[in-house]
């Protein structure tokens, strides 16, 4: 029965952390659209959004992996 949960527990952690990257990979361009003001001399991007990091977009991942961790704990400790 532990090793069940365990088993379980670990695809559940992983899948909540695939879950996670795949939402931080295709979320889109990092960075804003560009203003019509005057191009700068770098590569890179002058604004840059961090929106897949909040916790409205990896809110199932997080649960996921919340999941897993009660069911490794638990299996654990039979």
């Amino acid at each position: 029965m532990s090793n069940i949960l365990l088993v379980f527990g670990a695809l559940l952690v992983i899948g909540g952390i695939l879950y996670m990257a795949r939402t931080a990979i295709w979320s889109g361009s990092l960075s804003r659209p560009r203003s019509s003001g005057p191009v700068p001399d770098t590569l890179e991007p002058s604004g840059r959004g961090v929106r897949f990091l909040g916790l409205g977009a990896n809110w199932p991942g997080i649960l996921l992996m919340a999941i897993g961790a009660v069911l490794l704990l638990s299996g654990a400790s039979f």
